[in-house]
């Protein structure tokens, strides 16, 4: 009996094919010649395979049938990627470039539709998608390493809106060659170039470089998530290197160490496992193998996959062990799911394997009657089968079924090797009793009320199947169902909704705890339920018990105290009074709270109204019903937040609605309060504003309830006129020296809050509050409506998106600098007690810069306030530290920081441009200008500062001046960026115009010529005077006989001024050349023609403009040479052709 080989016991997995995809890529014609597979992407539910013809075809996996086919006439389709969150999102990628994203509409049972269609990357090949985990939004990277962002609007939120808004795409970066391999994962995104691999965080918009040592070559990175076992172990990345070596990063982008399986991947590669064929194991070893891993793919709960043109390699790279190695040819790409693969091969054929123990593939064949492969791989992976974790899988009993299957006939070798394999294994009481043992002397355990023992384990060993997730994710769709209960399916579908970076789930196993599976009646239904359910309940217990504590404290106020802070805050006579009418108010207010609450109420219903009329795209696109909509919305607000404040727009007339009335006797006791306030000096008001610097509960309670009692009283008429007429005008001439609203008055709840900042600031947009003031027949007095909008900054500040807010003042109110020192002022106030404003204090400007990069990242607006009070207190030389803050700092953000110096300005956007590389500064600067009117503000701002002065560039006519093109000019290299960006015709026409009004001649000579204003550049080259504009690589040298004749016209006509200056800018030493030698005279033309067209047609073109008369001996001697030389250049021409010819009759003879 020959005995086969066995392969060792580290060998634990294989890769097992079951199922043949073959049927099914003939069902859907993808195996002609013609048309054939060329991508593919997998997801819990689809498996999708694009088509050389532009289609791609949805199977379901469950039954491996077709159910969608989606066309594309945009070319092939090159890549596919599902959004693993949500299912009904697929991006396609076809091979002109488009990215595709459709909406599958399957739970609705609609069509499907294209929800996004993306031309950012036309005529690119596009290499790599990637879809964010959390929102939709997909990542594209192409082969020139641009990566793009596509926002997707679903439409499960409103059909309007996904049909009528669409977000623009988002460019990420671009990197310095073709993108391998995108991975996002938690906010940052992963991108592996040719070269290196980059670490982005897209929500604060940061960029790293991962390691210092670069390579060449497509090499793949992954994120690796914490499993189960790592607890609150962050995520780590492994990059590919070359020489079979792996990176590992931490999630900050830090190299911690360098994974070497040169050696490792000396070992035989283990079979796989297919029912077409018996496995074969070659027990040789190979030579150790220096490979470069293309793409890394994270794969079930410890291992990272990649593969080659020889085959597939699985690592556990914590441990820096291989799992396993098999050989499987020409594999194009693979798409994985859990420990599902489906590979694609070069020749359009796809195969679909399942990364699993040894005990679990011998488990499948079994209940799938495949008796002599399963006897054939227990016989190969011996060391295996007989190990006591596959002992719960493949007991005694069950390898003995298997042996009673065999035919003794034709496997009698087989039987014979699994006879010995059985007489190995220990008696199942004996495994038993041993495993009690083991649990009794090195686990505890307790008793549940159901009778269950959960054991405890303090050995922290992974060997056991219950506590190896990588063991738990091996059965197929259809035997789950078969094996597990219903409910636990359910609460699996919940878990998977869930990012794979946090939760990664155990389809085999019930809970950790429960080594059954049995369906319990007792178990809670989901420990995510449970916990939230704990959560919310301590939550509202402890905000109930909030509430009761500050009414408490709120009715046992200490007279004496309220006296004092009365005292000391407001200052006023009749301290008895105020703190009997303080009492009052106090009563009045918990009174008034169940009306604050109906208030708050009342705006979330209206603000969830006027939110669902957005969604109709027959408002959100016509700005009057928009506004009439908002104008409606916005009373709520007011009403809701107006007990703390009242907006600029009320009038104490207007503020009785909604208002219960006071008690009797408060009413009198604040009457005389009020009294005794007329009684002040009018040199003294006091205007009732809002601050938020007044933390104390007690005094706000006070200010609050004398802001909503100095309403109109119950008869009708004010007490408070005079006060109430001061306050009006106040708020409109000295809008802009009020408090901000930092923070909001009242509990808001996260969710409404998001909903009101969107709101107002789409009313700060549409300037709502003019209208507002209007619906209330205020007449707007010259300026009001700059008032307003300050004082409506100030009043909504905590409820405006910053960013937008400034993207409005910028574009929309530019003519009104004050509203841009208000929104200033409000960030500084937002940032009054941040350590880089307390550092800034100290004067130490470096030391501020360390502060300000060491605490971040931070958002744009709060970053801006920053740079205010740097270029405040230190000027320019603050501002070039600035553009390592790019992009969260913009030019457009220190334009308006430094507008009445902006010298200022070009020098941080020069600096700005010069800190990237030379080749990529031109795109880095298209950029940049968005706007694309931007273009002539700044080439405005480059020809007029640091410049020549105009009078030494243009004479009195508006010409050139010779020479003057040779200045120097401060911002040159800036300028000439500005004027190589591509344009339209009217674009250029204005940048010449500006650079011949400033005299930056170079720039108007190659203005000229892209407009084909070829006789007005001949013209300023001449009084240029410079022969190298004629002569140099882009010099404007004539093409024509007609171009020829007008130059030297014009040479002739303006050679009369033989005297020619130096010419001198200020003090600076003159730029003419001292000979004259390469001026355009007569005669330096009439050489370059004639070395242009020849001596004998230069002679006679030169004799019909009458020219032969100017021109010196030199002249005659110079067309002599070129005689010479253009005959001996024919006769080496004929006796270079002559050779030729013999060599070819040789040949042919």
């Amino acid at each position: 009996m020959t005995s086969a080989p066995m392969i060792p016991e580290a060998c634990s997995h294989v890769l097992a094919e079951f199922e043949c995809l073959s049927p099914l890529l003939s069902a859907l014609r993808l195996d002609s010649s013609r048309l054939k597979c060329t991508s593919l992407a997998v997801s819990r539910k689809w498996l999708a395979l694009g088509s050389s013809g532009g289609g791609l075809n949805l199977i379901q996996k469950d039954s491996w049938k077709q159910r969608l086919f989606l066309t594309h006439k945009e070319g092939a389709i090159s890549r596919v990627a599902f959004c693993l969150h949500d299912e009904d999102y697929v991006a396609v990628a076809t091979s002109q470039g488009l990215v595709v994203v459709w909406e599958l509409n399957q739970e609705r049972r609609g069509k499907p539709e294209r929800v996004y269609v993306s031309s950012e990357h036309k005529g690119r090949k596009v290499t790599a998608l990637s879809w964010d985990t959390n929102a939709l939004r997909v990542f594209v990277g192409d082969h020139v390493g641009k990566v793009s962002a596509i926002k997707i609007n679903t439409s499960k939120q409103g059909k309007a809106t996904t049909a009528f808004v669409m977000f623009p795409v988002q460019i990420i970066t671009t990197v310095d060659s073709r993108v391998v391999q995108l991975d996002y994962l938690d906010g940052k995104l992963l991108i592996s170039s040719l070269t290196r691999s980059y670490l982005c965080d897209t929500e604060r918009e940061k960029f790293w470089r991962i390691g210092n040592k670069e390579r060449d070559g497509e090499y793949g990175a992954c994120f690796f998530p914490a499993g189960k076992s790592c607890g609150s172990q962050p995520p780590l990345i492994y990059c590919a290197r070359p020489g079979s070596r792996m990176w590992e990063v931490n999630f900050d982008g830090e190299v911690l160490s360098t994974h070497q399986f040169k050696s490792l991947l000396s070992s035989p590669p283990l079979p796989v496992i297919s029912l077409r064929t018996d496995p074969e194991y070659n027990i040789a070893c190979c030579s150790p193998q220096s490979l470069a891993f293309p793409r890394l793919l994270y794969l079930s709960d410890h291992c990272v996959m990649t593969w080659t043109d020889r085959g597939i390699y699985i690592f556990l790279p914590q441990n820096v062990q291989v799992l396993l190695w098999s050989e499987i040819k020409d594999i194009q790409d693979i798409a994985v799911y859990k420990n599902e693969l489906f590979c694609l091969h070069s020749n359009g054929k796809v195969c679909h394997l399942s990364l699993l123990t040894v005990e679990r593939c011998v488990d499948r064949l079994l209940r799938r009657s495949f008796w002599g492969l399963a006897a054939k791989i227990c016989c190969l992976f011996q060391n295996s089968v007989v190990l006591c974790r596959a002992r719960k899988v493949l007991p005694v009993d069950k390898l003995e079924h298997l042996k009673s299957q065999l035919d003794l006939s034709t496997q009698n070798n087989i039987i014979s090797q699994l006879e010995e394999l059985i007489s190995k294994l220990e008696p199942l009481d004996s495994a038993c009793s041993s495993r009690r043992s083991s649990i009794s002397s090195h686990e505890s355990f307790n008793i549940l009320d159901s009778g269950i023992y959960r054991v405890i384990s303090r050995r922290g060993s992974q060997s056991d199947e219950d506590s190896c997730s990588l063991h738990s994710q091996n059965l197929s769709e259809d035997e789950r169902t078969k094996e597990f209960p219903a409910h636990q399916d359910e609460e699996q579908l919940e878990l998977d909704s869930v990012s794979h970076a946090s939760v990664v789930v155990d389809p085999d196993r019930n809970e950790t705890f429960l080594p059954f599976s049995i369906p319990l009646s007792f178990r809670s239904p989901s420990p995510l339920v449970s916990l939230q359910a704990v959560k919310d309940s301590v939550s509202s217990f402890v905000r109930k018990t909030t509430e009761k504590i500050e009414k408490i404290g709120t009715l046992h106020v200490s007279p004496d105290r309220v006296r004092q802070d009365n005292s000391e805050e407001e200052q006023l006579p009749e301290v008895t009074a105020d703190v009997i009418a303080h009492s009052q108010e106090e009563e009045v207010e918990l009174q008034s709270q169940p009306q604050e609450k109906n208030y708050l109420e009342d705006l979330k219903v209206a603000t969830k109204e006027t939110l669902t009329k957005l969604q109709d795209p027959l408002i959100l696109f016509e700005p009057q019903c928009l506004r009439e909509v908002l104008l409606n919305w916005i009373p709520f607000l007011e009403d809701a937040l107006g007990i703390k404040a009242p907006s600029v727009s009320e009038d104490s007339s207007d503020k009785t609605d909604g208002e219960s009335p006071l008690h009797p006797e408060a009413q009198q006791v604040f009457e005389e309060n009020l009294g005794t306030d007329r009684d002040l000096p009018e040199e003294e008001p006091r205007p009732v504003s809002r601050s938020n610097h007044e933390n104390d509960p007690e005094n706000n309670e006070q200010g609050d309830t004398l802001d909503g009692n100095t309403k109109e009283g119950p008869s009708g008429d004010n007490p408070f006129d005079d006060r109430t007429l001061y306050q009006k005008t106040s708020r409109r001439e000295g809008a802009f020296s009020q408090s901000f609203q930092i923070v909001s008055p009242c509990f808001i709840e996260q969710d409404m809050k998001k909903d009101l900042v969107e709101l107002t600031t789409l009313c700060f947009e549409l300037k709502i509050y003019e209208h507002w003031q209007g619906k209330n027949e205020q007449c707007m007095q010259p300026g009001a409506s700059c008032a307003l909008t300050c004082q409506f900054i100030k009043d909504y500040f905590f409820l405006l998106d910053l960013e937008r807010l400034k993207q409005c003042i910028i574009i929309s109110h530019s003519s009104h600098p004050q509203i841009w020192e208000t929104y200033m002022e409000g960030l500084k106030e937002l940032t009054l007690k941040s350590p880089v404003t307390m550092a800034l204090e100290n004067g130490d400007m470096f030391k501020t810069l360390k502060v300000l990069v060491d605490l971040g990242p931070w958002d744009a607006p709060v970053l801006l306030a920053h740079a205010q009070r740097l270029y405040e207190k230190f000027g320019e030389t603050s501002l070039r530290p600035l553009i390592k803050f790019y992009p969260s700092i913009l030019p457009s953000d220190i334009k308006q920081v430094c507008k009445s110096n902006p010298e200022h300005f070009l020098a941080f956007l020069d600096s700005l441009i010069k800190s990237e590389a030379e080749d990529e500064r031109l795109s880095f600067l298209r950029s940049l200008l968005h706007p694309e009117s931007l273009r002539l503000d700044w080439l405005c701002l480059a020809v007029s500062h640091d410049a020549p002065n105009v009078a030494s560039t243009r004479d009195a006519q508006g010409n050139p001046r010779p020479r003057s093109h040779l200045f120097t000019w401060g911002y040159n290299q800036l300028i000439l960026l500005l004027l190589k960006l591509p344009a339209d015709i009217v674009t250029k026409e204005k940048m010449a115009e500006i650079c011949k009004n400033y005299g930056f001649w170079p720039g108007y000579l190659s203005l000229c010529l892209d407009l084909d204003r070829r006789a007005e550049t001949l013209t300023n080259i001449v009084y240029l005077d410079d022969m190298n504009l004629l002569d140099g690589e882009r010099g404007a040298v004539p093409e024509t006989v007609d171009e020829w004749r007008f130059l030297l016209n014009l040479v002739k006509s303006h050679h009369s001024s033989a005297l020619r200056p130096a010419m001198q800018n200020g003090s600076a030493v003159s730029n003419g050349a001292p000979d004259w030698s390469n001026c355009v005279t007569v005669e330096n033309v009439a050489l370059l023609l004639a070395k242009i067209m020849g001596p004998d047609r230069a002679g006679l073109l030169l004799q019909e403009c009458g020219l032969m008369a100017e021109l010196s001996e030199k002249f005659a001697k110079v067309c002599e040479v070129l005689r010479i030389a253009e005959k001996r250049q024919r006769a080496l021409i004929q006796s270079m052709l002559e050779r030729c010819d013999r060599f070819l009759w040789s040949q042919q003879a």
